[in-house]
């Protein structure tokens, strides 16, 4: 079979490989529909990824056909359509007991840690698939994964109805993060430097845009909460610049949200935490949060609305990384099409 390989950095290949066959009784044999390229692939591809090891098979947004199954498995059927919910976790670990397996000690990401999904089939346990509508077009499911980190960071922002939340970033993940705060009740700000992007959040629900580029954020934001400050700042951009100015424009009781891998130092005063009481906290991956996101693709309440933007067939894989590359602002989600 066909597999996708980033053997060092900005080296990729695509690779024949032995097809994978079940060896464990709950093990599920997958044919590949549909990857997305994700900015963290494009990370692996630079070798900047400070998580990743190569070689590796890239691709962790996936949906695919369930082709065989194994004794034990009842979750799925052959037939089925599934989209891969990329984490495998210890389960004894602190954070796996406290039900936070998305940061378990001897956490492995499908995509990043071990081989992913952009080849033509691929084997997991059951529990890292999620059988979806087969009346849905691949091209909506395979979102599934980009919305659950959407999820994710409306989850530890304590998102509720009636809540100001700001995004900074309106990138593919910012624009998740919009889709799943607007279904919570939420008023949403957004700023980025791009016209387009804002206009296509606007599309998609944001209440308020700001350019941030020409305006200025932290006046607008409190024009727009008569002086309280934003509920939930959630950080898309993640640079020190837009940690930093969180805390400028949270609310007291407020919650801020990071997304980043940033390992430059922010200059953070203790007062304003203090002061209004602020709490941070970081957003990685997703935690228990595909049933939700499986049930808003099921009901049409999760739609992408123009955020897939680019195909490209598996022989075209190199040239679309290299799309990514060049032109990151005519691309909102690009995918990878197998047959």
């Amino acid at each position: 079979m066909k597999a996708v390989q980033v053997r060092k950095a900005h080296e990729l290949v695509v690779q024949e490989t032995e097809k994978p066959q079940i060896s464990e009784s709950k093990d599920v044999l997958v044919k590949v529909k549909r990857v997305g390229i994700c900015g963290s692939d494009m990370h692996i591809y630079h070798g900047t990824n400070p998580l990743a090891t190569l070689p590796r098979v890239v691709g962790h947004e996936v949906a695919g056909e369930v082709v065989e199954v194994g004794p034990d498995v009842t979750s799925v059927q052959v037939g089925d359509h599934v989209v891969v919910e990329p984490i495998s976790y210890c389960g004894e670990c602190y954070a796996c007991r406290k039900g936070r397996q998305n940061v378990c000690q001897n956490l492995s990401v499908f995509g990043v840690h071990e081989d992913g999904g952009m080849r033509e089939w691929f084997v997991l346990p059951e529990k890292q698939l999620h059988a979806v509508d087969p009346a849905l077009p691949w091209e909506e499911i395979v979102l599934a994964e980009p919305y659950t980190i959407g999820a994710q960071a409306v989850w530890r922002g304590e998102v509720e109805q009636g809540d100001t939340v700001l995004i900074q970033g309106a990138g593919p993940i910012g624009i998740c993060i919009l889709k799943m705060a607007k279904l919570q009740g939420a008023t949403v700000m957004i700023t980025d430097l791009s016209e387009e992007r804002l206009a296509f959040a606007k599309e998609n629900g944001a209440d308020v845009t700001v350019d941030a580029g020409r305006e200025d954020v932290k006046q607008r934001v409190q024009d727009w909460t008569n002086g309280e400050g934003a509920n939930v700042v959630i950080d898309a951009v993640c640079l020190p610049m837009t940690f930093e100015l969180s805390f400028d424009v949270v609310s007291a009781a407020g919650r801020i949200v990071v997304l980043g891998f940033d390992e430059r130092p922010s200059a953070i005063p203790q007062l304003p935490i203090t002061k209004k009481e602020v709490t941070v906290k970081g957003s990685r991956l997703q935690t228990n949060q595909f049933p939700k996101v499986v049930d808003l693709l099921n009901e049409g309440k999760l739609r992408h609305n123009g955020l897939v933007t680019h195909k490209f067939s598996l022989e075209e894989v190199q040239e679309a990384f290299h799309f990514v590359e060049s032109h990151p602002e005519q691309v909102r989600k690009a995918i990878i099409v197998f047959e």
